[in-house]
């Protein structure tokens, strides 16, 4: 099983150390919500993420192409998003750099209107489309993590 495969399966089973063993120490992730996360950052959204889920999230993934040090890889989400559990389905493209059998880079790619009406209802179908919209997702996801990582301070990412 290659790291991809190693990093969905964890994702699958609810798995956030499983995932984040996959990562160098320096990873890079993005996404459309949370921009750009570097290391224990990117690290501890996988943890809080699962967290929040309380295994009620579902995640399928296909189409894994490794080809020397990039990867490529298809993943959908199922799960419900804030107070008024709204249901989402994320589809995301995922692009990944490889080196020495680990992640140093992943990219997500989605639909972030198409999220943002699922996940926010009409702010999102109004909204969701503009970049003011997605500046202030960013902000709010990012504020939640800022938040998660002052509550689990002792924890060491890096060890994980």
């Amino acid at each position: 099983m290659n790291v991809i495969e190693k990093f969905y399966k964890a994702f699958q089973e609810g798995n956030a150390s499983g995932m984040t063993a996959c990562y160098d120490d320096n990873i890079v992730f993005s996404d459309p919500a949370f921009g750009e996360l570097q290391g224990n950052r990117a690290k501890a959204m996988w943890h809080m993420l699962i967290e929040r889920s309380n295994g009620a999230m579902t995640i399928a993934y296909s189409d894994v192409q490794v080809s020397g040090n990039t990867a490529t890889a298809k993943w959908t989400a199922h799960y419900t998003y804030g107070p008024k559990k709204r249901k989402v389905v994320n589809h995301v493209q995922a692009a990944f750099a490889l080196k020495d059998g680990k992640i140093i880079a992943h990219h997500d790619t989605f639909d972030m209107y198409t999220w943002s009406k699922q996940a926010l209802g009409t702010p999102g179908l109004l909204l969701g489309w503009t970049g003011f919209m997605r500046n202030k997702i960013q902000q709010k996801t990012n504020g939640l993590l800022d938040a998660y990582m002052r509550r689990n301070s002792s924890k060491n990412y890096q060890a994980i």
